[in-house]
């Protein structure tokens, strides 16, 4: 691939059978179950038009794969400091990126990619709700010349051997690099929710395509119910969760190595580069004035370990976006110890960032949550139980629940702090994770304060911070504390020369 980006130019021509296969695997997703009804009820004679139409739909995925390879250029345009990039095959897109609008730029290799010999380049802004171009082929030279183009705007040439060298440079001297024995631990002591929310997606998944399949055979559904209550035995039932658990666990670690395995994280050039993936290589490149927020958090066991699972939160546009947690507006960095914390956080901060002055929310941050979480439902539930024989016996929950809800909304109240200093400003918060998160004032877009009428006489105020990554919210504080915070930061602000990104 020719290697002066100031000309329109293609992908490599391996990005034809990325681009096909890519095709295929979309439509094959959309129709997986479809096409196993189909296999399975069809006669001799339709599986040869089904595989007639099989073979249709490779062809016409590679056709679409060819001229979407024809149509797609890119190139830079260094004088406006702009990346360009024309696509589209019958609706014609020109895609322009200001070269100091880019957050990240992803180097990655999937299996496919792997086996050819060519790597995928994604580029991400602020103002995309995924990533704003993909270059699904370009070969390793090509990739690193055009990262350094689009991070740092400078001109960069250099040979493969150039390129190859300032790898292995960088590759041996990681500051942060998890062992498998790390990601273990990592695995048993976070991401509980994540898993789980992925386990039920899945079982989901499973029971609802399992109708289809059963009314596609015309299974009776009450003889398969009847079996499965009939097994049903109060043993079963601690098995089943037992085993649940055991699946919840085993998906965590999965999960884990699978994103996380190899990381690493050094300085490459004027950016953070990290480095993972079990199967697929992710090479993510980042600036760090372009991190909004900071927060590393550690939970009990965490602590006993010595782990801290870190995320460095970059501009959005809108709400957050989703899918990978190496890519997008906020980077996850699992399994540091406190020695690395402070490593990454000198080389994006400057400096370790120190809690000062300490300001404490007022008792009646407990007030709303006690009534609308745990009195209400509570109150609502006993005379539903007083008045119906069956949920009587369950009373005892209701109790276990009152007591567990006040402890843990008490210990948001203690965890609920923000300390401030000259240069930063940390918002510590959480229950079983806590978190802090490190925001430095030139990163504040807006502040809003408010109070409501029945706390001014108590002097009660709430504090909301905005950045480009999200909000930080300080509640039921000192009122007049926070209004002198604010103009001290609108101060900071106004009277120094710092750009937010």
């Amino acid at each position: 691939m020719n290697n002066d980006f100031s000309k329109p130019q293609r992908e490599s021509a391996l990005g034809i059978i990325i681009m096909g296969a890519h095709t295929m695997l979309k439509i094959g997703k959309a129709a997986f179950f479809l096409l196993v009804i189909v296999f399975v009820k069809m006669s001799g004679t339709s599986f040869f038009y089904l595989m007639l139409g099989i073979s249709a739909l490779m062809v016409f995925s590679f056709i679409f794969a060819y001229l979407w390879y024809l149509k797609f250029t890119f190139f830079l345009d260094k004088e406006k400091q702009e990346f360009i990039v024309n696509k589209g095959i019958f609706n014609r897109d020109q895609v322009i990126i200001q070269l100091d609008k880019i957050q990240q730029v992803n180097i990655n290799q999937n299996i496919l990619q792997k086996i050819i010999g060519v790597y995928g380049l994604k580029i991400d802004t602020a103002g995309a709700h995924g990533e704003e171009v993909s270059i699904k082929a370009i070969d390793e030279t090509s990739a690193y010349i055009l990262k350094e183009h689009l991070l740092n705007g400078e001109s960069t040439s250099g040979t493969q051997q150039e390129v190859e060298l300032e790898n292995n440079k960088t590759a041996e001297k990681p500051f942060l690099k998890l062992s498998s024995w790390t990601l273990f631990k990592v695995g048993l002591t976070s991401n509980y929710g994540q898993s789980l929310a992925l386990l039920i997606a899945f079982f989901y998944t499973v029971i609802y395509e399992g109708r289809q399949l059963l009314d596609a055979f015309k299974i009776d559904k009450d003889e398969i119910q009847s079996t499965v209550t009939s097994m049903l035995t109060i043993v079963t039932v601690f098995i089943l969760i037992a085993c649940l658990l055991i699946i919840l666990l085993i998906v965590n670690l999965v999960r884990t190595f699978y994103k996380y395995f190899e990381l690493e994280i050094s300085e490459h050039s004027s950016t953070l580069l990290l480095s993972s993936g079990l199967i697929a290589k992710k090479n993510t490149l980042v600036s760090p004035n372009k991190v909004q927020i900071t927060t590393y958090s550690q939970n009990y066991f965490q602590k006993k370990l010595n782990l801290l699972n870190m995320s460095l939160k970059q501009a959005h546009f809108g709400q957050s976006k989703k899918g990978h947690e190496m890519q997008g507006n906020t980077l996850e960095i699992p399994g540091c110890s406190a020695g690395e914390r402070d490593e990454l956080l000198k080389m994006i901060l400057g400096k370790v960032p120190l809690k000062q002055r300490t300001f404490v929310p007022d008792w009646r941050f407990l007030n709303l949550p006690v009534f609308f979480k745990l009195i209400l439902p509570v109150s609502i539930f006993l005379i539903i139980a007083f008045n119906t024989p069956e949920v009587k016996p369950y009373m005892g929950f209701a109790i276990a629940y009152l007591l567990i809800g006040i402890f843990m909304i008490y210990v948001s109240y203690r965890r609920h702090r923000i300390s401030v200093n000259q240069d930063f400003i940390i918002k510590t918060s959480g229950i079983w994770d806590i978190s802090n998160e490190i925001v430095v004032p030139n990163k504040i877009q807006s502040i809003t304060t408010f109070q409501y009428p029945w706390h001014k006489a108590v002097d009660v105020g709430h504090l909301t911070l905005h950045t480009a990554a999200g909000q930080i919210h300080f509640k039921y504080g000192n009122y007049t504390e926070i209004k002198q915070l604010v103009n001290y930061w609108l101060y900071q602000i106004e009277s120094r020369n710092e750009n937010w990104m």
